[in-house]
């Protein structure tokens, strides 16, 4: 489903929800400009522009780039999600997570680093007026 943006550009409209059945696997890179539905198997990293759902029966060996993500199956890779992570009852991490916001439900399993608060800045620290000045010394 990959292709051309409709002409609105929501990612979350139902004609462009992307999806994988169980059943189904992926052996390399999975990359979509927007929102998709894994109940099969990926083996190798997602990169996502919108959210990805996660399902029960889903097996994720890769890292996941995303907007939002919702995961109720099993991931064994590292997460980097931009908005909201939500980790339902049934789904199992095991990697770092990197999240803007983690909603973590009763009974799911995370081994691994978990930071919050988004990207950090690679831009340099601008000084402030005081830190300017050399230090003088008499």
């Amino acid at each position: 489903m990959m292709g051309k943006k409709n002409n609105s550009g929501n990612f979350e409209a139902p004609d462009r929800l992307n999806r994988l059945v169980e059943g189904a696997k992926i052996i390399g890179e999975l990359i979509t400009d927007s929102s998709i539905r894994i109940d099969g198997e990926v083996q190798g990293n997602i990169a996502c522009a919108g959210k990805v759902l996660i399902g029960e029966n889903a097996v994720i060996k890769g890292n996941l780039t995303c907007k939002e993500a919702d995961v109720e199956g099993r991931i064994t890779g590292n997460l980097n999600v931009e908005a909201l992570l939500t980790l339902r009852e049934k789904s199992k991490i095991e990697g770092d997570i990197s999240t803007a916001k983690i909603e973590i439900h009763q009974g799911a399993i995370f081994m691994g680093n978990c930071s919050m608060g988004g990207a950090v800045s690679s831009r340099p620290k601008q000084k402030t007026q005081s830190e300017n000045q050399p230090d003088i010394v008499y």
